[in-house]
């Protein structure tokens, strides 16, 4: 009898668990909102240079953007990896991608192309040298199955970089009710076939999760 308790306290553990490495699960940013995103002190608090170091995103890199919004962190990777790199701008909505392709032809980048995906698929090219999720793991509705595939696009020395919002709150994003602790992105992260090689927190209001392939 107490066997079977331990078995069933165990099972509905782990199904506490898993269920709660799925939430919180926010609605997708509205594309018409985008202005939100593009203060002119976000330089400062999201510290791109710095995120892009930690991933070591270099001069020819081959990086995808996945949920690029309007293409911010996109059009400074590009900058980064320079013309004979690539960036990959993803993202679910036509709209934001429609947003990306008139902002590269705006900034005259040659070296970015643009990914509709779908909720669960990102659709990304192989052998990819880093990928970066910056602000919208909340968004995805199935973390594991996303995780999965983008573990499987990166290189053996590829890195996936995850920046979102602390649980102190402070500063810009979503409510506090709409975040995720970092604990449950690694356990998601874990499952999916990457592990976690840094934990930084140099960022002002966010966190950076950097992952490798466990190939």
């Amino acid at each position: 009898m107490r066997s079977c308790l331990a078995l069933a306290l165990t099972v509905l553990s782990g199904l506490a668990a898993a269920a709660q490495d799925r939430v919180p699960h926010r609605p997708l940013f509205p594309p018409q909102d985008l202005g939100i995103l593009e203060g002119p002190d976000r330089d400062a608090w999201q510290m791109p240079d710095e995120v892009m170091d930690a991933l070591g995103i270099a001069d020819g890199a081959m990086v995808a953007d996945l949920g690029a919004g309007g293409g911010w962190f996109t059009v400074r990777l590009a900058r980064r990896v320079g013309p004979t790199g690539r960036v990959y701008a993803q993202d679910i909505q036509p709209q934001m991608i429609e947003s990306i392709s008139r902002r590269v032809s705006r900034e005259g980048l040659t070296n970015v192309r643009t990914i509709l995906g779908t909720a669960d698929d990102p659709r990304l090219p192989a052998a990819l040298d880093a990928v970066l999720i910056v602000g919208t793991y909340p968004e995805i509705s199935d973390p594991v199955t996303l995780l999965r595939r983008v573990a499987a696009s990166l290189k053996p020395s590829g890195r996936l970089g995850i920046v979102d919002f602390t649980l102190e709150g402070g500063g810009p994003g979503p409510p506090l009710e709409e975040r995720i602790e970092p604990r449950a992105v690694v356990n998601n992260a874990e499952r999916a076939g990457l592990r976690l090689i840094a934990h930084e927190d140099f960022l002002r209001y966010q966190y950076l999760l950097v992952f490798a392939p466990t190939i």
